[in-house]
């Protein structure tokens, strides 16, 4: 249980990541992730990382610099175009449906326009998911030039789209349905340099 608790990505560039096994029972037609971020970092990064064996970018949150994220399902991307961070804490929610491929991104508790994206795909449910790196192989095949350097907290994966209700909830850190990867009952591996620490402020 990881509540009030922040992983921190200590150096920069840092070959450093946190693997994340979910219990997924089928591939996915629907999907939402979640987490929330706190860096200062202008160069690319890398935020959860889930790759199979037959693509590296299943699913990928990606921030290639600070006025952008990048959503990637099955190997394809839409951008979303944001205000730069004041040097706060990050909130990000990024859903997808397979039947309208319509993709949805959510920052800080606010909707942006919804895109399309990979219609009809389904995405593989034998995956390596990490943090903190972009894997450009399964598992593996790491730049640290994208690597994540700061603290994250609040990672969660849920195998359908979740209601505006429940993004807002996240935001908040409210009650949340039962998810595929949840942060209060996270099971994880530390590779390399990164602390778990209490979040200094909420």
């Amino acid at each position: 249980d990881l509540y009030r608790k922040v992983f921190i990505f200590r150096k920069d560039p840092s070959d450093a990541y946190v693997v994340l096994r979910a219990k997924l029972e089928q591939p996915l037609q629907n999907f939402t992730v979640c987490l929330r971020s706190y860096t200062d970092l202008t160069r690319p990064y890398s935020l959860f990382s889930y790759a199979t064996k037959a693509q590296d970018n299943e699913i990928l949150v990606f921030k290639p610099k600070p006025s952008e994220y990048r959503f990637y399902v099955g190997g394809k991307f839409v951008t979303f175009r944001v205000p730069e961070g004041r040097g706060d804490w990050e909130h990000v929610c990024a859903s997808w449906e397979s039947a309208t491929g319509i993709a949805e991104f959510w920052l800080n508790g606010k909707p942006w326009p919804r895109k399309g994206l990979q219609r009809g795909y389904t995405v593989g449910s034998e995956a390596a998911i990490l943090l903190g790196q972009e894997q450009d192989a399964f598992g593996g095949g790491f730049d640290v030039y994208n690597s994540f350097s700061g603290e994250l907290a609040d990672v969660y994966l849920w195998d359908t789209g979740l209601s505006p209700d429940k993004m807002r909830a996240a935001y908040q850190s409210l009650r949340l349905p039962p998810a595929v990867l949840a942060w209060k009952s996270l099971s994880y591996e530390v590779k390399g340099d990164v602390v778990v620490k209490p979040r200094l402020r909420e």
